[in-house]
């Protein structure tokens, strides 16, 4: 993954602990300055807690399971899947073409319990957009997703993971948080679901992140693969912002795992 400029925060150890250290890196030329993670929050809760019951991800082997672009026609399989699982994910919506076409679908996935999020209006690459043009292609998504559950999202996922300081400037205005990821099937280059899972299987690590996509043909089958051995291997699936807590996402802010 290229290095993405500005304040950027990895994913520690369920990500408990306050930000109190700064440093300040210089890697292949880019300036980039880093919050790492210190001695815990006073008085923070000791578990993350959700639809899906209370995690303490410092002490599970916590995974995240996100899936971005949708929705589409099989996420409500997928969500049946994650449903009979009884695993919470975090969806990166879009828009246009996206929330606008399948509103139903997005009051389930709320109403289910899973993290709802924004992946902007039309998928474009905000790196190479003025500000206005980032803030409406944020902006738009927020306002149409609300309209559908009463909430607004609290994080986000640039398109291809490119952001820079002008995106998190944005960002940071609409309180949205900037999530990237640890394991990536490229379900965009394959309809072989073994491929995806063993793809992500390789991949996944603790407090990691894992990217796929509901709107692809070989993604949704290689789901309950995924969450079975993952299962066996130990691992607790909680959302983005259960992955995080006690601490809670800082607008502007990127978290990369």
């Amino acid at each position: 993954m290229s290095v993405v400029p500005g304040k950027t925060t990895s994913f520690g150890s369920g990500l408990t602990a306050a930000l109190v250290t700064v440093l300040t890196l210089t890697l292949g030329g880019c300036a980039m300055e880093t919050t790492a993670p210190g001695s815990a929050r006073a008085g923070a809760a000791a578990d993350a807690k959700g639809a899906f019951g209370q995690v303490d991800c410092r002490k599970a082997k916590c995974i995240a399971l996100t899936f971005d672009a949708g929705p589409a026609k099989d996420t409500p399989r997928l969500l049946d899947v994650l449903k009979e699982k009884k695993v919470p994910a975090t969806f990166f919506l879009l828009g246009e073409n996206h929330v606008l076409k399948h509103p139903e679908t997005v009051r389930r996935i709320a109403a289910e319990g899973h993290e709802v999020a924004n992946h902007t209006w039309s998928h474009q690459i905000l790196t190479e957009k003025k500000p206005a043009e980032i803030r409406a292609e944020l902006e738009r998504t927020q306002l149409a997703i609300e309209e559908i559950t009463g909430k607004r999202p609290r994080l986000m996922r640039p398109p291809q993971g490119r952001t820079d300081d002008t995106v998190s400037g944005v960002c940071e205005e609409l309180g949205l948080s900037q999530v990237l990821w640890s394991a990536t099937a490229k379900d965009y280059s394959t309809n072989d679901s073994a491929l995806i899972r063993k793809r992500i299987l390789d991949q996944a690590g603790k407090d990691g992140v894992i990217l796929l996509h509901d709107i692809y043909k070989g993604t949704v089958p290689a789901v309950p693969g995924i969450i079975d051995t993952l299962k066996e291997r130990g691992y607790t699936f909680v959302t983005v912002p259960q992955l995080m807590a006690p601490a809670e996402p800082v607008p502007g802010t990127v978290y990369r795992p």
